[in-house]
């Protein structure tokens, strides 16, 4: 590998790095009770949130801190843990898949559930070096209520 190769594959996986960071930064502002002051700090002005039917989809910074404004006063409490990534970079341009699981409850009924996503995700690096988001994309794979001993009959059905 020539000097140059080794500057792209440090550059490369700086920027994985630095997109990851993000990602993990955006799931601190969530469990910041979905901070809608905080939330278009890693967005582009014209990013997108995009929850399909379950969510909808949110375009421009106004739309998105509404979006977390909504999220704050339906959800009392939530952990986004962010696992698996699968990160793509090319110049100022990446994609990414990471999965999100976590612990919720709802607001008002005072209900914890389950939500598991599948989140792919567009990435644009500023002007100034800085990745942010172009378009986040939630896809709910599960909604789990836990009411009842949920978590007593799921360990029965599976271990008999």
């Amino acid at each position: 590998m020539n000097q140059h190769e080794l500057e792209k594959a440090v550059q490369r996986l700086a920027d994985i790095e630095e997109i990851k960071q993000l990602k993990y930064r955006y799931a601190e502002i969530c469990d910041d009770d979905h901070n809608p002051d905080r939330i278009c700090s890693v967005f582009t002005e014209d990013g997108v949130w995009d929850g399909y039917e379950v969510f909808g989809r949110h375009e421009g910074a106004a739309a998105i801190r509404k979006l977390f404004v909504g999220f704050q006063e339906a959800i009392d409490f939530s952990r986004h843990v962010m696992t698996n990534p699968i990160i793509t970079v090319e110049g100022d341009r990446g994609s990414g898949q990471f999965y999100l699981f976590g612990p919720y409850r709802a607001r008002k009924t005072q209900r914890d559930f389950l939500l598991a996503v599948l989140y792919k995700d567009e990435f644009e690096r500023q002007p100034d070096g800085k990745w942010l988001f172009k378009k986040l994309t939630a896809d709910i794979r599960l909604l789990a209520p836990r009411d009842h001993g949920w978590e007593k009959e799921l360990i029965h059905q599976l271990f008999g």
